[in-house]
């Protein structure tokens, strides 16, 4: 193919908001080598002069000018950068297998060095993108490319089994099959099944298709062609020698640039944004990645917004990722001072008071860790019972439901996208904790503020009456007018009770404790408002339905109903652990 080149002419980018300074080009299908031989085409934007650039690089598997990525690129490229955006392994005009995640460290890394070595660039790389685009950056950087110099990952994994497809061992079905089985094999699927309208049959609907059983089948049955990879993550259902392989949290200790990580407390990859930040920030290779890394949560989904599900956070909320991205490769890439490198490492934005508040790490200095016990009259069902939440330990005493998989609490709300048949975000609680299977534990009408920014863990001591079953805790802020708005949210998988790396299934009616990781958030509740935590057994179709029956993902094609139990005071003292702050 003939090589492109336009230029593009200041009066056509008048619109854009920012002082123009360049007119640029576009090189289009560029050529990059791989090592293997594998060529993987980009476009260039650069200015029209002469001249070396700094250069930011964009790898992405959606094509190079999806969801107004060209616009977003020519602004850089007028400010002066040389920017290569480029199509992935075996997606769109690059060559090669497209089998995601796999050939990310290598490709990035090759692709780095060739473009600090075209004419157009200075030497200095950035990688900038957000979601898959913010993946490949971390890859990358752990391979660390003499020329990279800056990464700014936005809504991003740093491990594809714990962060993206996994939580506590749990299966995010919504994700993996909408995403990997749906939206990206080679042979792309129509996907008019996976909506509620359009003109698919019934039974090709995604409502429809997420029931199938056994989960091996879910491709077949939307498609009739097999999906390899997706069914490669079925068979690896803890973190094994397959996910690490493509896990950047092994090898934090190899990224020697400054990075800033940004995602929102809703998205479904917020576990990677907040490890990324910890990961290098305790061991990154030189004190530049170690001293210079940042960290910024907003109240979003995956992507900053004002509103997002049911709650207007108010117009502080919305962040331009442009300008935050120019300052921050101005700094690094261009050594202007513009001060961005002496901001507070850790920006969070903390809902119910909706402002931004700067800390100096994270978890937040002089976090009071503070454990909030469960207990009941020993009726917790559903938001009409008698479940109650104290500071201080109770009475021994037990709360007791049925899980059917056949009748799953259907999620509301909650950290997934990306096409999910569900709404996401922060939703209002009620209509799933209307539920009998559904245990539901509130505080007094509080009093005082209570205030909390960090990490969210659930202890939870509970029993179940099989082999294997799942435990999902919510932590929600209750309103005067009874409304209940999650934020945060997290499961556990019960044979991965002694870690998502090791599996051992259950002995029926026998007490366990189970952590379950509910990632974190940032919250004031207000006097006059609850705190809420919801304790069940599904998620669905966020998660898969755990069967019950103790075999191995995705193979049951039957399901059984479970009988839990959970345990508060005496030696079963379920509570959630707050991370209590003082706001600056």
């Amino acid at each position: 193919m003939i090589c492109r080149v336009l230029l593009l002419l200041v009066s056509m980018a008048a619109g854009f908001g920012q002082p123009i300074s360049e007119t640029i080009r576009i090189e289009g299908h560029v050529a990059v080598p791989m090592r293997d031989g594998v060529k993987l085409y980009a476009d260039v934007y650069r200015p029209r002069r002469e001249g070396r650039f700094p250069t930011l690089i964009t790898r992405t598997p959606y094509g190079v000018q999806r969801d107004g990525m060209h616009e977003a690129v020519i602004r850089f490229a007028q400010h002066g950068y040389a920017v290569v955006v480029q199509d992935t392994r075996g997606r769109y005009e690059s060559e090669g297998a497209w089998d995601p995640f796999r050939n990310e460290a290598n490709d990035g890394f090759d692709t780095v060095e060739w473009a600090a070595g075209q004419a157009w660039s200075n030497g200095k790389v950035g990688m900038h993108g957000g979601s898959y685009l913010g993946h490949v950056q971390w890859q990358a950087a752990t391979m660390t490319p003499p020329h990279l110099t800056t990464i700014f990952p936005v809504l991003a994994s740093t491990s594809i089994y714990h962060n993206t497809f996994f939580h506590g061992g749990a299966f995010k079905l919504a994700l993996a099959f909408g995403w990997g089985a749906v939206r990206m094999p080679n042979r792309i699927m129509n996907p008019q099944y996976w909506h509620t309208e359009g003109y698919a049959p019934q039974e090709l609907k995604y409502d429809q298709i997420v029931w199938t059983l056994p989960l091996t089948e879910l491709d077949l049955a939307s498609s009739g062609q097999r999906v390899g990879f997706f069914r490669d993550w079925l068979k690896h259902q803890s973190y094994d020698s397959y996910w690490k392989a493509i896990s950047d949290e092994e090898r934090f200790g190899k990224v020697r640039v400054p990075t800033y990580s940004l995602g929102g407390w809703f998205d479904l990859l917020v576990g990677g944004t907040i490890n990324g930040f910890k990961g290098v920030r305790a061991n990154g290779a030189t004190a530049a990645a170690r001293e210079g890394a940042k960290l910024i949560i907003g109240p979003w989904g995956h992507g900053p917004t004002r509103k997002y599900g049911d709650v207007d956070f108010g117009p502080t909320a919305m962040r331009d990722l442009f300008d935050l991205e120019l300052r921050w490769n101005d700094r690094h890439l261009k050594g202007i001072a513009n001060g961005i490198d002496r901001e507070a490492p850790v920006e969070l934005f903390v809902m119910g008071v909706n402002k931004w508040a700067h800390f100096a790490d994270w978890p937040v200095p002089g976090t009071r860790f503070t454990p909030l016990y469960l207990t009941s009259g020993g009726q917790a069902n559903s938001l009409r019972g008698d479940g109650r939440l104290e500071f201080t330990v109770p009475a021994a005493g037990k709360d007791g439901y049925e899980y059917d998989p056949k009748n799953p609490v259907p999620s509301m709300g909650g950290n997934d996208c990306c096409g999910a048949p569900f709404p996401a975000g922060p939703r209002d609680q009620r209509p799933v904790e209307a539920r009998q299977d559904v245990l539901v534990y509130s505080t007094e009408i509080l009093k005082e503020t209570v205030t909390i920014a960090g990490p969210v863990e659930m202890r939870l001591f509970a029993a179940t009456d099989g082999r294997d079953t799942d435990f999902v805790a919510k932590l929600v802020d209750v309103f005067p007018d009874g409304s209940a708005i999650n934020l945060a949210e997290g499961i556990l998988r019960a044979r991965f009770h002694k870690g998502l790396n090791r599996m051992e299934l259950l002995e029926p009616g026998k007490m366990y404790e189970f952590v379950i990781d509910m990632r974190g958030t940032a919250n004031v509740f207000q006097p006059g408002h609850r705190i809420r935590v919801d304790v069940t057994s599904s998620n669905f179709p966020q998660y898969d339905r755990n069967p019950n029956t103790g075999e191995d993902l995705g193979v049951s094609a039957r399901v059984r109903t479970a009988k839990q139990t959970v345990f508060h005071g005496g030696a079963g003292r379920s509570h959630i652990v707050l991370p209590v702050v003082t706001l600056p």
